[in-house]
């Protein structure tokens, strides 16, 4: 929070007071000089030192003999402050101010003490007096209107920094725990509002405006500002994220297309703002078949994702949706590149199943059972699809070989039993296929663990 100041200090001739020079001889005068002198030098080496007791024992000797020497003064404070004494220092550095209230140096002494004893409320007027030396203490006002909570002034003071001197990380982070607070998003929108009248080409509140719009739901004046942006900066790619939702809102789908691609190709987007549009246009596209084409050309954006499957994800919507086919394009098209998502070869299993196409279910799990031989499921996939394929004695030697991997699993293992069942009916053996069924009956019956 605190700026870092080397301290300086120059000093012109010592001044004797008149008085006391009206009263002594000239011999006494010079006496006088050479003792203060001496002590005040002295105490400067015993600092430089860290001897701080026996340079305050020569100060206090100095001020004896000029009890209003600002100079001395500043040294006793800053010698009390290297001892912590804070009290103490402070008094001595408002007695400066006091004397000579342009002099900064014992401002800052004041400050430092108040600093180190975390005394915000009390440095606030004191920095608000270094702000007239230097406008560098403008950043640690606003570090201490975030310490004392006043961020109504912090925020104004963000502000016209922001404005002044260009923005600053630190600056964006306080403004940014500021506006959780609802109470102070208003004042930020008219100032956003400001800043675009004065600066129509700084894209960043724009930017900064349709997001907090978006976040208070007023969509139509997030929409008016995404649209003056666009204006404004033709060749802004955040303003179409919001333009985007607009179309899809109005049905208006090649221009939602159209803005979701440029927003897909752009660097500038944070990927998650990439997958809430890829997810609220795959929604758009269940009720409007005729743009799917346009959603494969979306999903080649995120070939290269490491955060999420994208593919995977579209793949398992419809098939919770029951929308088999579509289910099979994608998941079949995640397998492509991820030959080991397990996950998503079982989805594609069952996908194979719900479309009758038990040849392709029977030479999937036959290829997959060579890569993972101790996964019940895939015996399953295995043997159902040949009791459909009525390869019955395939059928049953791959379901008894899985049985043995089923571990606490209860459904699957009744479907196995059931499969078994059909199995040694197909092979005329009546008397097994009834034994499998009980044991399926038996099953379920039996409460779940």
């Amino acid at each position: 929070m605190k700026n870092n100041a080397v301290y300086t200090f120059l000093f012109g001739m010592i001044l004797i007071p008149t008085l006391l020079l009206g009263q002594t001889e000239p011999e006494d005068v010079a006496s006088i000089h050479n003792e203060f002198e001496n002590n005040f030098f002295e105490s400067l080496k015993q600092k430089g030192i860290e001897n701080y007791d026996k340079a305050i024992e020569s100060l206090d000797k100095c001020l004896v003999l000029e009890p209003a020497n600002a100079a001395v003064l500043f040294e006793l404070g800053k010698n009390y402050l290297a001892q912590k004494k804070y009290l103490t220092a402070y008094s001595y550095f408002e007695q400066v101010t006091q004397m000579d209230p342009k002099n900064r140096w014992a401002w800052v002494g004041m400050y430092d003490v108040c600093y180190d004893t975390q005394d915000y409320n009390k440095a606030i007027p004191i920095v608000e007096k270094l702000v007239a030396f230097k406008d560098s203490y403008k950043e640690d006002l606003v570090s201490l209107y975030m310490n004392t909570q006043q961020f109504d002034k912090a925020l104004e003071l963000i502000n016209n920094l922001n404005e002044t001197a260009g923005k600053s990380e630190k600056r964006e982070l306080y403004k940014a725990d500021i506006l959780k607070d609802a109470k102070y998003q208003s004042a930020e929108k008219f100032n956003l509002i400001d800043q675009i009248k004065k600066y129509p080409k700084e894209e960043a509140n724009y930017i900064a405006l349709i997001y907090m719009y978006s976040q208070s739901n007023q969509e139509e004046k997030a929409l008016e500002i995404a649209q003056k942006l666009e204006r404004e900066i033709p060749t802004s790619d955040w303003a179409q994220v919001s333009l985007f939702k607009f179309h899809l809102n109005n049905n208006e789908g090649e221009k939602a297309v159209k803005a979701m691609n440029i927003v897909l190709s752009s660097k500038k987007i944070d990927s998650k703002i990439k997958h809430r549009m890829l997810n609220e246009f795959l929604i758009f596209t269940t009720a409007n078949s005729q743009f799917e084409p346009d959603l494969d050309t979306a999903i080649a954006y995120f070939n290269d994702d490491k955060n999420v499957d994208v593919a995977k994800e579209i793949g398992k919507f419809y098939f919770a949706k029951s929308e088999w086919s579509k289910a099979k394009k994608y998941l079949e098209q995640q397998i492509k590149n991820h030959s080991d998502d397990i996950e998503s070869q079982k989805l594609l299993l069952q996908t194979y199943i719900e479309l009758q196409d038990f040849n392709a279910v029977a030479k999937k799990a036959d290829d997959l059972i060579q890569f993972y031989p101790t996964q019940p499921d895939l015996y399953y996939f295995y043997g159902l699809a040949q009791n459909q394929l009525e390869n019955f004695k395939k059928a049953k030697d791959v379901l008894e070989a899985g049985l043995d991997f089923v571990i606490d699993d209860s459904s699957l293992e009744i479907n196995f039993y059931l499969q078994l069942s059909e199995a040694f009916q197909g092979l005329g053996d009546l008397k097994k296929k009834e034994s499998y069924f009980i044991k399926a009956n038996d099953l379920t019956k039996k409460p779940k663990k």
